[in-house]
């Protein structure tokens, strides 16, 4: 979670993360490639986004198969839009 995330009012963040844990409005305008790897909620009229990236079980490079739980940790960052 980003800073900006973090000083959101608990009560907003919470049900932002509650969204997030739900959310399932992926389509071809916002997952073209279909990787679900990032999403928007609007709690309160705030958007938060979030993000996942691939990574190799070292954290120092992408994932060489983000298909492959074995070679692949998977980060989830949640931010505001602004702080992209």
């Amino acid at each position: 979670m980003t800073r900006g995330f973090q000083a959101l009012p608990v009560e907003v963040a919470n049900r932002a993360i509650q969204a997030i844990q739900t959310f399932d409005d992926f389509t071809e305008d916002n997952d073209p490639y279909g990787t679900r790897e990032f999403g928007s909620v609007e709690i309160d009229g705030q958007a938060v986004w979030f993000k996942i990236d691939a990574y190799d079980r070292n954290l120092e490079y992408g994932s060489p198969d983000p298909s492959d739980p074995e070679v692949t940790t998977r980060i989830m960052t949640v931010l505001l839009p602004e702080e992209y």
